[in-house]
C-alpha cells in the first residue's frame, strides 16, 4: 500500500526549499516575481516521497500503465511514483527534448509499449509547454495519455492548454496555496 500523502508537510517543504522571490524568467519565457524550483523538493528524500504519494492519490481514479514526463525535470518524479506504487507492472517513460544522437535515436526511453496509457508527471505548470511536448511525442510513439499531475499549477494557462489537448490536469497545489495571485489574464 502506498505511503499516505501529507499535504501540510509537503507545503512546508516547498516553502522552505523551493519558493524563491526576485526577478525570474520562466521556461515559458514569461517574467515572474517568484520561482518554484520543484527539483529542490523532488530531489529531497522526504519531498519525493510526499510528492509521489500525492501523485498516486491524485491519479487514483485514472487508468494508466506507465508514468512519464519530460526529462530531466520529470525523471525523479517518475522514479518516485514507480517506487512508491504498489503496482509491480507499472513502467516508466522518459521523454527527451532532443532525439538521442546515438543508439536507437529515440525520443521516448524506457520499457513503454505503443498503446499503453501514460500518466504524465510535472513539477510546475505555467503554460504546460514541456508536458505538452512530452504528450505530443508520446502520442507519436503510439501511447495514450490519461492525464497530467503536477506539484504546483501557477494558474497561467496550463489548464486551458491541457484541456485543448484533451488531457485533464490535477495539481497538488496552486500558487494561491502559497499566498500568490497569478497575473491577470
Amino acid at each position: 500500500m502506498p505511503a499516505t500523502y501529507d499535504k501540510d508537510a509537503l507545503h512546508a517543504l516547498i516553502l522552505e526549499r523551493a519558493l524563491k522571490f526576485g526577478d525570474f524568467t520562466l521556461a515559458s519565457g514569461q517574467k515572474s516575481s517568484h520561482y518554484l524550483d520543484g527539483k529542490q523538493v523532488a530531489l529531497h528524500a522526504e519531498g519525493l516521497r510526499l510528492i509521489s504519494a500525492g501523485f498516486l492519490e491524485l491519479a487514483a481514479d485514472w487508468e494508466y500503465d506507465a508514468v512519464g514526463g519530460m526529462s530531466i525535470g520529470a525523471d525523479p518524479l517518475i522514479g518516485g511514483v514507480l517506487c512508491l506504487s504498489d503496482r509491480t507492472d507499472l513502467v516508466g517513460a522518459m521523454i527527451r527534448k532532443e532525439a538521442k544522437g546515438h543508439g536507437t535515436g529515440r525520443y521516448v526511453e524506457g520499457p513503454l509499449q505503443g498503446g499503453q496509457r501514460v500518466l504524465i508527471v510535472e513539477d510546475v505548470v505555467t503554460t504546460g509547454g514541456s508536458s505538452l511536448k512530452a504528450i505530443e511525442r508520446l502520442r507519436e510513439f503510439g501511447a495514450e495519455i490519461c492525464g497530467v499531475v503536477a506539484i504546483v499549477d501557477r494558474l497561467q494557462g496550463g489548464d486551458a492548454a491541457f484541456e485543448a489537448a484533451g488531457v485533464p490536469l490535477k495539481s497538488l497545489f496552486t500558487v494561491r496555496d502559497f499566498g500568490i495571485e497569478p497575473p491577470a489574464a
